[in-house]
């Protein structure tokens, strides 16, 4: 049975690696740049709760287990690892206080049936939340403060067959407020995403207009609360944090079946939305 591949960002998601949020974690919410230190019971319970509407939804989920000293970012477990057809290709984050994080996601990938195709050496950086399969021979990817060019041309090593679409993000608050491409675009089918214009790059929004993939708009006051920030669970299903309704509205009248979960300390005090959440290892071809 296949285990991993798929690479899209909108085929139905059939198998996801999540990491389960540890006491220990919170403690360090101010060393990482927390908005405010996590409930450990609440956080727990609305992880949990996450889990549980995935499998509801499809998915098989897999709990990361590999040892790590505490780290309350590393429940963001998209950012150290992308997944291809040929396996994983493991990242290294722009954020230095996540560089640790490197050797446990690959051995969690490795636990989880999906090999190791690729590693990212330094001075390369590049993060998850900057990768986007738009489909299955195209990567779009963003250069900012955690993806620099010495991390994209190795992508382009690693992915020889791939069309790799490189864009300038914005500076926005700067490097110590992460701007990752995701936090401007996200797919919902083949056809559809969901993005905030007003910070996209034009050469971005051409492309996917010249690929007939219509685009919802976030309004200005829900992209600071991750209005963008919504993960596909299949073409039309979308998962979002809850909030945000007018985005969520808006989604709806285009023909999108919306769920919601519960995520003020696992989403709203971290900056984490359900992509950050969420490492998809196995989609339908979409």
């Amino acid at each position: 049975m296949t285990r991993f591949g798929g690479q899209n960002a909108t085929g139905a998601l059939r198998r996801v690696l999540l990491r389960a949020p540890r006491p220990a974690d919170g403690e360090l919410w101010r060393e990482y740049g927390w908005r405010a230190a996590p409930d450990p019971v609440e956080l727990a319970a609305e992880h949990e709760a996450l889990c549980a509407l995935l499998e509801d939804a499809g998915a098989e989920v897999v709990l990361a287990g590999s040892p790590l000293e505490p780290n309350p970012d590393a429940v963001y477990v998209f950012d150290p690892a992308i997944v291809c057809d040929r396996g994983a290709i493991v990242l290294r984050p722009g954020k230095e206080r996540r560089l640790a994080e490197i050797g446990a996601i690959a051995l969690d990938l490795e636990a989880a049936g999906v090999p190791v195709a690729a590693r990212l050496e330094a001075p390369a950086t590049a993060e998850g939340g900057d990768t986007l399969w738009l489909d299955e021979r195209t990567l779009l990817v963003g250069r900012g403060y955690r993806t620099n060019p010495a991390g994209i041309e190795a992508l382009r090593q690693a992915l020889p067959k791939v069309e790799i679409h490189v864009y300038d993000l914005p500076h926005w608050h700067g490097s110590a407020e992460v701007m990752h491409l995701l936090s401007l675009l996200s797919p919902l089918a083949p056809d559809l995403a969901l993005c905030y214009p007003p910070l996209m790059p034009v050469a971005l929004v051409e492309l996917l207009e010249s690929r007939d993939i219509r685009l919802v708009a976030v309004p200005d006051e829900e992209f600071e609360t991750m209005g963008p920030n919504v993960l596909a669970l299949a073409p039309r299903v979308g998962l979002a944090l809850e909030g945000n309704h007018v985005t969520r509205e808006r989604l709806e009248r285009a023909g999108v079946e919306m769920l919601t979960y519960k995520g003020n300390e696992l989403s709203r005090k971290g900056d984490g939305g359900p992509t950050c959440l969420t490492r998809p290892l196995l989609r339908d071809r979409a």
